[in-house]
């Protein structure tokens, strides 16, 4: 057994890690490894880690694992993360790139055990959204009271663990960037043990959670603001990789980015993100937070181009800055606000930036200025204001000394006597201030007095100290009525600020995790949302309900709830299969095959000619009206599904069906043209199955209807959006 825990393993790998230390070639290094492996393979008894307990939840499997059954002549990597920690987040591209080399097929499989340090993050269904939300494809264990955990006597986020094949410990790799060690340890084990003939090749059961799911218009997205006129909405579609604006009506006006993941500049229509979250808007101009990306990116909508302003596509070590901005390297930039600097002219001259990774608050000068407490610096230069890099909840005059602990959301307070930035620092679950006269950061609420502390969280109105958050990921301020709200988002609440008086109380939300829009603020519910912000004339409040994929409105005035349903219905739906999955088209076929057919006397309505453009979106609106005295039959299977008979290459990537729930109410079918068209004329069908009943009778009949839309593709851009309606009566 594993009496010792990873304390066991400590001798012999830190004489190793010092003999790797003084080795010039990579044969050195895969010798020292090798030699390593072979003294641990012959000790008289294996450090081996406990069988997982057979009540445990497991998702990407098809069910539960065992350890020393399933996972028998595999070398395993253990990897003990939770899903709020930034480390954590910035160790899955190393474990991205490992299963991409190297499948359970070689004898490599990575095994995700969740060991939540929230309450809210041992619940399986947010664990379900994490996996979804970073793209995790190996199996996970929620090992929600850390039993794993503690037999291994593992002390910290993330703690990757290297067993052998029979279960046996080999090495340990503590917190992040230790990319070429766990290639190096993984590669030599997987050849040692293969020397040994004790490698398996048999498949591992693997069922993606991301599969299970039906398209979602939004996925996860992050953060949400509005312009001066208030006009117009900004969203960080996180889960989509891209960036919309749109009126508030609903109408979308720029697309920008997705549905993959990448890094590119350039036109709207070729740029890339990354799981952006953060941004700021000003005129024409937004500044987005690309995080996954480790980037600060500029969109110009009137020149219609996005252009890199800070970092260089690689995650920063580095705590300091003053280079150039796109020569600066930074890490995980979660949010973004506009501020001025203390000697300059312009407006709106600094770019805040809540660097999550280095658990900082950085600045962008997008011109010449001064920041408090600083020196005289030039445009574009890129900086450390606040935080001195230490993940800790420390309060200090001097705002370098100062320590954050993940900070995710922004806002500014320019008035007097506030003239502040608040921030969200999700770590310590509180709301801080930095001043913008001196730089002196302060506690609002939330979190205790201990800085090092990180573990005082709840769900407690309350003033100052006495009230608790968990893990709040958005702040905006609301100049009107002088209130600071919070997203507190592992409660699932949006709370209400004073921060003349430190009172922090519940404005919305029930504190469950679900999706009710009630009939007041306090009856609706949340699941993390992670983005909030004010229009400017007070009124409307717009949340990015994250883990429920849309925007909510509050009206602060009548206290009434809504969901952006225009803006949320009309957004072009993105199948999560067309993403960033490769084998997306069998699947596709699948469901073709498993449409309805329509009753022969369903009519063909014939549209007029369509002439679009590679990439162009369509939105059909259904507008249905049934017989008088009947009602739809809701139990029954009503839908609408497109076809394309002779065209079939139009159809990768689509949603190619959807419930019809509601006639009252027109239906949104959004299609996307490919960007690669491969014929000049298509004709697209569009069919409904509807099931009603009379009212006064038993009577049920089933009817159908066929749109047939011939579409002409031409070359030039015919505009980004076009709308077909189509109505029928039965």
């Amino acid at each position: 057994m594993a009496a010792e825990g990873l304390a066991g393993l400590l001798p012999a790998q830190t004489q190793l890690e010092y003999a790797l230390l003084d080795a010039d070639t990579s044969q050195e290094k895969e010798n020292l490894v090798y030699q390593y492996l072979k003294k641990m393979d012959s000790r008289e008894r294996d450090l081996t880690v406990p069988e997982l307990g057979g009540d445990l939840q497991w998702l990407n499997t098809e069910g539960p694992i065992s350890l020393h059954k399933d996972l028998c002549g595999k070398v395993v990597v253990l990897d003990f993360f939770t899903y709020c920690c930034i480390n954590c987040l910035h160790l899955l591209p190393d474990l991205h790139a490992l299963e991409h080399q190297f499948s359970d097929k070689d004898g490599l499989v990575i095994v995700g055990v969740h060991s939540a340090k929230f309450p809210n993050e041992k619940v399986l269904d947010n664990i379900k959204s994490a996996i979804l939300r970073y793209n995790i494809v190996h199996p996970v264990v929620n090992d929600a009271d850390a039993t794993l955990w503690h037999e291994l006597e593992v002390s910290c986020w993330p703690t990757l663990v290297i067993l052998g094949p029979r279960g046996n410990m080999l090495f340990s790799l503590v917190g992040e960037g230790h990319r070429e060690k766990l290639f190096l340890f993984t590669s030599i084990a997987l050849n040692f043990y293969k020397e040994k003939g004790q490698i398996k090749d048999n498949k591992i059961g693997i069922k993606l959670y991301r599969d299970s799911l039906p398209p979602s218009p939004l996925l996860f997205p992050g953060k949400v603001t509005v312009d001066h006129s208030g006009d117009r909405l900004v969203i960080a579609d996180t889960g989509h990789h891209r960036i919309l604006v749109a009126r508030k009506n609903g109408q979308i006006l720029h697309t920008i980015g997705g549905p993959n993941s990448g890094r590119r500049d350039g036109r709207f229509s070729e740029a890339a993100f990354n799981s952006p979250q953060g941004i700021a808007i000003k005129n024409d101009v937004i500044y987005v937070a690309d995080t996954e990306n480790h980037l600060i990116r500029k969109i110009d909508l009137a020149l219609e181009m996005v252009t890199t302003v800070a970092g260089i596509g690689i995650q920063g070590v580095d705590k300091e800055g003053g280079a150039k901005g796109e020569e600066q390297p930074i890490s995980s930039p979660w949010d973004v606000v506009f501020g001025n600097s203390i000697s300059g002219t312009q407006e709106d001259d600094v770019l805040w930036i809540a660097m999550a990774g280095t658990h900082q608050i950085w600045a962008l000068m997008l011109e010449d200025g001064k920041l408090p407490k600083g020196s005289d610096l030039k445009k574009g230069v890129c900086l450390r204001f606040a935080g001195s890099g230490n993940e800790e909840n420390r309060n200090n005059a001097y705002p370098h000394k100062a320590g954050f602990a993940q900070p995710s959301g922004l806002s500014l307070a320019s008035e007097e006597p506030w003239n502040c930035l608040f921030v969200a620092d999700s770590e310590s679950s509180t709301v801080r201030t930095i001043s913008l006269k001196d730089g002196a950061v302060k506690h609002l609420v939330g979190g205790e007095r201990d800085p090092l502390n990180l573990f005082a969280f709840g769900d407690v109105d309350g003033a100052g100290i006495n009230a608790k958050l968990q893990h709040p990921l958005g702040v905006t301020w609301d100049k009107k009525r002088k209130l600071l709200y919070v997203a507190d988002s592992y409660n699932h609440k949006i709370k209400v600020v004073d921060p003349k008086m430190k009172n922090c109380a519940t404005l919305a939300g029930t504190g469950e995790a679900s999706n009710v829009i009630g009939s007041s603020f306090t009856q609706s519910t949340f699941n993390e949302p992670g983005g909030l912000c004010v229009e400017e004339n007070g009124r409307l409040m717009y949340v990015a309900d994250t883990n429920n994929h849309q925007i909510k409105v509050l009206d602060l005035e009548t206290k009434i709830l809504s969901m952006a349903s225009n803006t949320y219905l009309t957004l072009p739906i993105l199948n999560p299969e067309a993403g960033d999955v490769p084998d997306n088209l069998p699947m596709q076929r699948e469901k073709m095959t498993s449409l309805p057919k329509l009753p022969k006397s369903a009519p063909n309505v014939q549209l007029p000619s369509l002439t679009v453009a590679p990439g162009q979106t369509i939105h059909f609106l259904l507008k249905l009206t049934l017989p008088p005295d009947s009602k739809l039959n809701e139990e029954a299977p009503n839908s609408w599904f497109i076809t394309a008979e002779d065209n079939t290459w139009l159809l990768q990537g689509q949603r190619l069906s959807g419930e019809i729930k509601d006639v009252s109410c027109q239906t949104f079918i959004p299609f996307q043209l490919p960007g690669s068209c491969l014929s000049a004329e298509a004709i697209l069908a569009i069919k409904v199955c509807l099931y009603y009943c009379s009212k006064g009778s038993s009577a049920c009949m089933m009817k159908g209807i066929s749109f047939n839309q011939p579409l002409q593709i031409a070359s030039t851009n015919q505009g980004s959006l076009t709308q077909v309606e189509l109505i029928h009566t039965f």
